[in-house]
């Protein structure tokens, strides 16, 4: 079933392979390297795809680029609203993610999201790019950060490079916490000066082609628990 340019695994399929043809990189090798099966990313970069938070996190921290230049690429109004009911859900093992805003500075990007830590669960990731803020809305939320652990209530706040491997855990019932990704000015993309079939350059990296691989055959959806 094919999807649509607007939609979050259209918008993730064309910054995917855009992303993988700047860097240079095949099916073969961006597999190797983010333990993503090759059948699953043919069927991310064809728009067949099912994204969960473990896989979009894994590509981002492979692909450097912030979880926004690959699921989005909507210029900000002068007034946004964004409502619970139509801000798109990406899940993980224990997390539930909506993404509400893009925030672009000129030696930065803010990426802005609501964040639900689902009762009883834990969500592991290997490390990203960037710097994670967290601040606790609701419930209690166990924070591990290369062997540190805290514990954080209502109105706490957390910050960390998200480079290092980390977890969260919701203690107590569900946690509802916003949650704030900050990347550099040279983890940007740039998906805007990419043409369809070319290939984008990011500051001060220059663009190199893809390895071309015949396509791998579409096998049935799965949603292995690769690390964010």
């Amino acid at each position: 079933m094919g999807t649509s340019e607007g939609s979050v695994r259209g918008m993730l399929a064309a910054n995917l392979r855009r992303a993988r043809t700047e860097r240079g990189l095949s099916i073969s090798e961006l597999s190797r390297r983010s333990k993503i099966g090759k059948a699953t990313l043919w069927q991310l970069e064809s728009g067949e795809g099912n994204p969960t938070i473990e896989t979009v996190f894994s590509l981002s921290r492979v692909l450097e680029v912030a979880i926004s230049d690959l699921l989005d690429a909507r210029p900000a109004d002068e007034l946004t609203v964004v409502r619970a009911a139509d801000a798109p859900v990406l899940s993980g093992e224990g997390v539930d993610l909506r993404p509400l805003r893009r925030i672009e500075s000129a030696d930065a990007v803010f990426e802005l999201f609501d964040q639900r830590v689902r009762a009883g669960r834990r969500q592991d990731s290997l490390g990203h790019v960037g710097t994670e803020h967290t601040v606790v809305q609701a419930g209690r939320l166990g924070v591990r950060v290369a062997g540190h652990e805290v514990e954080l209530e209502p109105g706490d706040y957390v910050g960390f490079d998200a480079a290092r491997p980390h977890s969260y855990t919701a203690l107590d019932g569900d946690v509802r916490s916003v949650l704030l990704l900050q990347y550099g000015a040279d983890q940007r993309l740039h998906l805007s000066d990419a043409t369809p079939g070319g290939s984008c350059a990011a500051e001060g990296r220059p663009s190199r082609g893809a390895t071309a691989e015949e396509p791998a055959p579409v096998q049935p959806k799965n949603r292995p628990p690769h690390a964010r």
